[in-house]
Order: C-alpha cells, then sequence, then structure tokens
C-alpha cells in the first residue's frame, strides 16, 4: 500500500493542531479547570505542557516519521530483532477506538446544539433531557461518524488536510470574536480573575493529577494520533519547531475557551464547578437571556461543532490507518467498516444515560466515565511513559541518539544535548508519580 503524504507543512500542522485542538480544550478544559479551582490549575496545565507534553509529542512525530507507518506497525519498523514494544501499538489502536467510543457522541451533542439554536429550538435544550434522550443521541452520534468517515473516504490532500483546514480557521476567527463578546459583559472582570490569577492554596495533588491527564488528553498524546501525522511528512523541517508550533495553537484555543464560559458564568451567576453540563447548560442560558442569543448561540456551537469534527477526524484517520496496514483494504472500505464498527461501539454511551445504564465507578457515572478513565487515565498517560522509555533508552528501546537523529532532521528548533534528562528522567518519573497518585485518589465509589 503506497503512503500517503500532506500537501503542505500548513497541512500538517493545523491537522496535527486540529487533532489536539477539540472537546479535550473546549469542553472539557473549562470544566476541569472550574471544578479544580480556577487559576492555580490552569498554571500546572501550562507546566505540564511544556515538561510533559512537548517532550512526549516530539517523540510522537519522531518515530511516526521515521517508521512511515501508523501505531501498530510503527514499533515492528524501528526496534531490534526479539523485543516486544510493538505490543503497546496495539493497545494504542484501542485507546483510539476507546476515545471515539464516547467523542463522538459529544460531537454530535454539539451537533444538537448548534442544530437547535439555528431552527431556533433553543429554550428547549437541557443538557440532562438531551443525553436521556435516546433518539437524539443514536441519531446525532450517527451523524458524526457518517461526516468524519464520509470526509475521510477521499484521498488523505483532498478530503482530510483540505477539510481541516478549513475549520481550523474559520474555528479560530470565531473564537476570538465570541472571546470579545464574553469579556465585554459585565461580569467579566470577575470571570477573568477567577480564570487567570492562581489561587495556590487550591493547588493539590488531585489538581495536579487532573492537570497532567488533561494535557496527555488535550494534546492526544500517549495512544499514537500524532505518530501518525509524522508518517505523513517529509524531513524539510525539525519535529521540536512544528510541535511547539502545534502546542501553542493548542493552548490558545484552550485558554480562549474558557476566556468565553467564565465571564459568561459569572455575568449570569452560573456554576463554575459544574461538570461536563457546564458548556451545554451554562452557554445555553447565556445566549438564551442575551441580546442577540440564537445568532452568538449558532455561531458559539458552529465553532464548537468543529473544534470536535477536527479531532474525530484526525483519531479517525489514526484508527483507519491501522486498519488499513493490517488488512490491505483500500481507503474507502477501511471507512465503511470502521465507521460501523465506531459506531456500534459508541451505542454504549449514547444509549448509557437512558436504555444501558452502567455505573462503573461513584454514583452517578456511566459508560462515558468509564471510557474516559480506560482513555484519560490510563491508556494516555502509560502510552506517554511507554514512548519516553523506547525513545530515551539505548539498551532496551530505540534509543536516544536514533530519536534526536530524526527528531533533529530538517530546519528549525532542534532538540539540545542538556534536554536529554528531562526527557529520559523527569517526564517517566512525572508521569508514574502523577498517574499512581491518581489512581490513589480516583472516586471509585
Amino acid at each position: 500500500m503506497e503512503r500517503e503524504h500532506l500537501g503542505s507543512r500548513l497541512g500538517f500542522i493545523l491537522l496535527s493542531a486540529g487533532c489536539a485542538i477539540g472537546c479535550g480544550n473546549v469542553w472539557k478544559f473549562p470544566w476541569m479547570c472550574g471544578q479544580n479551582g480556577g487559576g492555580g490549575f490552569v498554571l500546572i496545565y501550562l507546566l505540564c505542557l511544556l515538561l510533559l507534553g512537548l517532550p512526549v509529542m516530539i517523540m510522537e512525530f519522531s518515530l511516526g516519521r521515521a517508521s512511515q507507518a501508523s501505531i501498530v506497525r510503527m514499533y515492528q519498523k524501528t526496534e531490534r530483532p526479539g523485543q516486544k514494544w510493538h505490543i503497546h501499538g496495539y493497545f494504542a489502536l484501542l485507546g483510539n477506538i476507546a476515545l471515539m467510543a464516547f467523542y463522538t457522541v459529544v460531537t454530535g451533542w454539539m451537533i444538537y446544539y448548534f442544530v437547535s439554536f439555528v431552527i431556533g429550538n433553543e429554550s428547549d435544550l437541557g443538557f440532562v433531557s438531551m443525553i436521556t434522550n435516546p433518539g437524539v443521541n443514536v441519531g446525532y452520534l450517527a451523524i458524526a461518524v457518517f461526516v468524519g468517515f464520509g470526509i475521510l473516504s477521499f484521498n488523505l490532500q483532498g478530503g482530510l488536510e483540505r477539510a481541516t483546514k478549513f475549520m481550523m480557521i474559520i474555528l479560530l476567527v470565531l473564537m476570538l470574536v465570541l472571546a470579545v463578546r464574553s469579556i465585554l459583559l459585565p461580569g467579566g472582570k470577575e470571570g477573568l480573575a477567577f480564570y487567570l490569577v492562581p489561587d495556590f492554596s487550591k493547588i493539590n495533588g488531585s489538581v495536579i493529577v487532573a492537570a497532567m491527564n488533561q494535557a496527555f488528553f488535550t494534546l492526544s498524546l500517549g495512544i499514537g494520533s500524532m505518530a501518525i501525522f509524522g508518517s505523513y511528512i517529509g524531513k524539510e523541517r525539525s519535529l521540536m519547531g512544528e510541535s511547539v508550533n502545534v502546542i501553542l495553537l493548542d493552548l490558545f484555543v484552550a485558554l480562549v475557551a474558557g476566556l468565553i464560559i467564565f465571564p459568561a458564568c459569572f455575568t449570569y451567576d452560573l456554576e463554575v464547578g459544574a461538570g461536563p453540563s457546564l458548556l451545554f447548560d451554562t452557554m445555553a442560558t447565556v445566549f438564551v437571556n442575551m441580546s442577540g442569543g440564537r445568532l452568538w448561540g449558532s455561531l458559539f456551537f458552529l465553532f464548537m461543532t468543529f473544534a470536535a469534527l477536527s479531532t474525530e477526524l484526525a483519531v479517525f484517520e489514526n484508527i483507519l490507518a491501522a486498519i488499513r496496514e493490517m488488512t490491505g483494504w483500500n481507503r474507502r472500505k477501511g471507512c465503511l467498516v470502521c465507521g460501523i464498527g465506531i459506531f456500534l461501539v459508541s451505542l454504549t454511551t449514547a444509549l448509557g444515560y437512558s436504555v444501558w445504564t452502567f455505573q462503573p465507578f461513584a454514583e452517578g457515572t456511566a459508560w462515558l466515565d468509564f471510557w474516559d478513565f480506560i482513555v484519560s487515565t490510563n491508556l494516555l498517560p502509560l502510552g506517554a511513559l511507554v514512548f519516553a522509555l523506547y525513545c530515551c533508552y539505548d539498551r532496551y528501546g530505540w534509543g536516544w541518539d536514533n530519536f534526536i537523529a530524526e527528531a533533529n532532521a530538517g530546519k528549525g528548533l532542534k532538540v539540545q544535548n542538556w534536554m536529554k534528562p528531562v526527557f529520559k528522567y523527569l517526564v517517566p518519573v512525572a508521569i508514574i508519580v502523577i498517574y499512581l497518585i491518581g489512581l490513589v485518589n480516583f472516586p471509585w465509589r
């Protein structure tokens, strides 16, 4: 099967950023921030992006570009005979599928809210009534999956790259417009203070765990979602510089999402720690009570839909590439089979609040929490740990010299030798410690 490649550097940056930018930034980041004390969480999140997220992203891009393969074949192309690192490739594929088992449903929620505002039904919206409606959940899940794999059924440059460029540019423009509108609301000053001024008394182990998991989740690191795009680019640019560009775009969108939501919360006296419903109930309430709210609400949930679809498309491509490498199927057959499979798995989440109730952990949890636990709490940090060990230890894995040679090929920022202790020791030790703290403090019951 001939390897496809992206048509431009901009396409690679926007596509990689599109994978990172999504519901993790504009849905999960604000409610995680709200539940974990605001500005202190933001500060720890920034440190996690810099010290953990950036090194792991460079590693993923490097392995992808060196192997020119998907996550299931990437290790087999780079490991030494007899090594078993490739086993992680199959866990990573399962991680992508588990991520889409709930992400596609959330994407459907975004589309549903967007359609409701466009047709003027915004006053009837409610998060609980939506998630407990099987018809709405299954119908909009089907739309999300069909649109995603429909775009991917075209070739890489004509389908995924072109669609992502369009969505990302529109998304960034809409965000800036909405942020300015929200900051100018009467409660803008109080919302900004909560969001941007750290309260160090609220920083504890749980906040640090949440910040690390959120950093890996929002960057889609640990399950090969970035590695696949490394396999689609040439060696003209070094990978540290490209990783910095992607992370800056991702960080920009996450921070601006908070600038949209928190001033609105304080203006309308809404609960910032509302959890997953924060974006839906809070923003719908804001727009219903705002002059011209139907227009602003339509624009907001259009931007949310684009953000969700950009990640969905990228992860779908990761799954599709892996399945095609294992089966030899062409792009359209792979899209059809993968689309049906993802739809069926995602029905657990779509019907998890109505028909297929399941309480895996504390009271009130459901399938969405189960899949999120598998991905965010386990596969993302542990996968990032595997990448760090494989790329940094010459005796056991790919090794530092091979990693540096690939990462530094081309023009741009280079990984320096003085950074080796960060990559080799700080990243794995920090991941292990924070992961264990997370397991100890996890609300099992």
